[in-house]
């Protein structure tokens, strides 16, 4: 065995050196097999490898040149709240042009 590599009897996991020698990153690489659930395939991750990521519930799934990405789903408009409080704060809320009536408005609306 290499010495990066880790023989757990189940998965093997390789310690990948990735970046420049001023920013090193670790990441490691394990071994899965694909297997039948239902009609579909799929593969187990391991817990401890969920519990670094954080990933939990839904995620997002890309297909790239032999490669899968899998990262945390992204709620839709997640963050909005926060930008229109600050847009709020600069002022930066206002009508930028003045509301115009139609001609309904002047004649077929009713309060």
């Amino acid at each position: 065995m290499a010495p990066d590599e880790i023989d757990t009897g189940r998965w093997r996991i390789y310690n990948v050196r990735t970046g420049s020698m001023g920013a090193r990153r670790m990441s490691s690489v394990l071994k899965a097999r694909i297997i039948k659930i239902g009609n579909s395939r799929g593969i187990r991750i391991p817990k401890a490898c969920l519990e670094q990521l954080g990933l939990e519930g839904e995620v997002e799934l890309t297909v790239r040149p032999d490669r899968l990405v899998v990262r945390p789903a992204h709620r839709a408009r997640e963050g909005w709240e926060d930008e229109f409080r600050h847009m709020a704060e600069q002022g930066d809320d206002r009508l930028l042009d003045e509301p115009a009536p139609t001609k309904w408005d002047r004649t077929d609306w009713e309060w």
